[in-house]
């Protein structure tokens, strides 16, 4: 007798070459049919089709391993063994279909093709990107497309969307938010803190040397106060930052976050105080009639790129306020050092309109509370990392380098001047003072 076909056959692939390979589906007569029938709609239809070719594409795998249906193959690395309750991931929700099962001799096999049409990656994906688009999680059942009367979907109520996005949302804050930042050559960090109810987050917005801007960490608090912005920095410490190089931070006025740069920065730490609110502070001192002449004034200031000259400008405008407004000279004059720090550093141009605000940080901060516009009521402090990582997460992706970014060397080279006269006087006090011990 001679020998059969399954008998030449060559040696079964591994199930590792099936799922790499490309699989091949012939289309059915049955498939033809039900797309020549269909009369519920385009998503009725790619239900349908989507079965059948996943079904063909299971029954592929199994002739791969198995060899074919009643050809008895001594070759065959698993046994056909029947099928299974299951589900797959389709538009944004899971379905039930039926899974075909595989056995070998110790365990079962997996079905390369079921177990990549069956991956909760798409629908994590979908959800996330939903939640991103404004979607509440009351509603996200209601924004995908209807299916057929006879399907029954899952994991699209509103209590299965908010458990995913909480197990998502978490893992974006252990793995993301807690990343290491050694590699990152940060430059600037602008820190600024948004408000949720009782709750505050505040959010630290790094730029490297070449003008890219990179989300590097939160911490959640009851206000802006010291020990907060305290635990965020000691984080970023933590997690790679170095504090021996020169850098420049961008506030705006917060005393506990300036304390909070001096004692882990020292001098190193050189802090721009945004132009911007030190107006708005000023003109809150004083009547609407002088607002529009005391901006003006402050504003030529601090276009100046001469930064005694504007010094001396700050300083004739709030002797100028003394006598009749102490409050708004008092408030140029507080901070006054601080608000012309990229002056003294000589950056100019464009570099220096985006980087004496704290616009950047700003913007971020708006992108934060239109993805969590949808949310009526913060239950905790967790909850409220949870969103905030997952706006800044997602935020990050549309983010392009800061303005004036071509300048940033210029900003490079002013800071390692400032970090080399630093290490200087210090090398020098250090002399001074082993001479005076040795004395």
């Amino acid at each position: 007798m001679g020998k059969s076909v399954t008998e030449s056959r060559k040696v079964q692939p591994s199930e590792a070459d099936v799922a790499q390979r490309a699989v091949t589906v012939q289309m059915p007569l049955p498939l033809l049919a039900t797309l020549a029938d269909v009369h519920e709609g385009f998503v009725a239809l790619c239900v349908r089709a989507g079965r059948e070719v996943l079904e063909q594409m299971m029954e592929q795998d199994r002739v791969a391993l198995c060899g074919p249906k009643g050809v008895p193959n001594p070759q065959r690395r698993a046994g056909r063994a029947g099928s299974a309750a299951s589900e797959v991931t389709f538009g944004g929700r899971r379905l039930a279909m039926r899974r075909l099962r595989m056995r070998s001799a110790r365990q079962e096999v997996a079905v390369p093709s079921f177990r990549w049409a069956a991956s909760h990656d798409p629908l994590n994906a979908h959800t996330l990107a939903a939640i991103a688009a404004g979607v509440s999680t009351r509603g996200y059942e209601g924004s995908l497309e209807a299916l057929p009367a006879t399907e029954q979907e899952r994991a699209v109520s509103k209590s299965a969307v908010s458990r995913r996005f909480v197990a998502l949302s978490a893992q974006v804050i252990d793995q993301w938010l807690r990343r290491s930042l050694q590699d990152l050559e940060l430059r600037v960090i602008q820190i600024d803190a948004i408000h949720f109810a009782e709750r505050c987050i505040v959010i630290a917005l790094g730029i490297s040397a070449d003008g890219h801007k990179e989300v590097l960490g939160l911490r959640e608090g009851s206000t802006e106060n010291a020990a907060v912005a305290k635990g965020l920095i000691d984080d970023l410490e933590e997690r790679g930052l170095s504090t021996a190089h020169a850098m420049v931070f961008g506030i705006d006025g917060s005393k506990a976050l300036r304390s909070a740069i001096q004692k882990k920065f020292g001098v190193l730490g050189l802090v721009q105080r945004c132009q911007i609110h030190k107006i708005r502070n000023v003109l809150d001192h004083l009547p609407k009639s002088m607002h529009a002449s005391v901006r003006r004034a402050m504003n030529e200031a601090y276009n100046t790129a001469d930064a005694e000259l504007a010094k001396r400008q700050l300083e004739r405008l709030a002797n100028a306020l003394q006598s009749d407004h102490p409050g708004a000279a008092a408030s140029i004059r507080e901070g006054l050092e601080d608000t012309l720090t990229l002056q003294r550093l000589g950056v100019t141009g464009s570099l220096y309109r985006t980087l004496r605000t704290t616009n950047p940080i700003e913007n971020l901060n708006g992108s934060v509370a239109t993805y969590t516009r949808n949310v009526k009521r913060w239950r905790d402090g967790e909850m409220v990392v949870r969103w905030a990582g997952s706006a800044l997460h997602e935020a990050q992706k549309h983010f392009r380098r800061v303005r004036g970014y071509k300048a940033m060397p210029l900003l490079v080279a002013a800071l390692q001047k400032h970090q080399a006269i630093v290490e200087a006087g210090n090398t020098k006090r250090s002399k001074v003072d082993n001479r005076r011990k040795a004395a």
